[in-house]
């Protein structure tokens, strides 16, 4: 019974993973994992294990960080070859949604403010003058 109740939790409320960026190789993933466990090597208990753990350690960042260049390196010339190819098509939803990922800007919609009967106040002036009133 305890079992059947376990899988069934796992399953409709699994462990959120974290969600990596989009442009981050399988195989930067995977490094990044080793260099986790790394860590946890890196507990030891004498000066010069814990030197060599370190090293290893150092040698393991250095390869998550050359990996995750590479890949962002890739990730940005791809989208390039996306924005022009949009610009030759004369796409310009695609170029401007590719345009506004790479420049990472996202502006938040304006929701807007309503007055007491509950329709939209679509002037400006009047916007902030309720919110003046809301303040005060």
């Amino acid at each position: 019974m305890k079992e059947a109740l376990t899988s069934t939790y796992q399953e409709v409320l699994s462990h959120n993973r974290h969600h990596h960026n989009e442009w981050i190789s399988i195989g930067t993933l995977d490094k990044i994992h080793k260099r986790k466990k790394k860590t946890v090597i890196n507990n030891s208990r004498t000066r010069s294990k814990e030197i060599k753990a370190q090293t290893k350690y150092t040698d393991a960042n250095k390869q998550v960080k050359k990996s995750i260049r590479h890949d962002r390196q890739k990730y940005m010339e791809y989208q390039a070859t996306v924005v022009e190819k949009a610009t030759t098509d004369g796409n310009i939803k695609q170029l401007y949604d590719t345009t506004k990922k790479l420049v990472r800007k996202y502006g938040k919609p304006e929701r807007p403010v309503k007055d007491k009967d509950g329709k939209p106040i679509t002037e400006i002036q009047e916007q902030r003058n309720k919110w003046v009133a809301r303040i005060e």
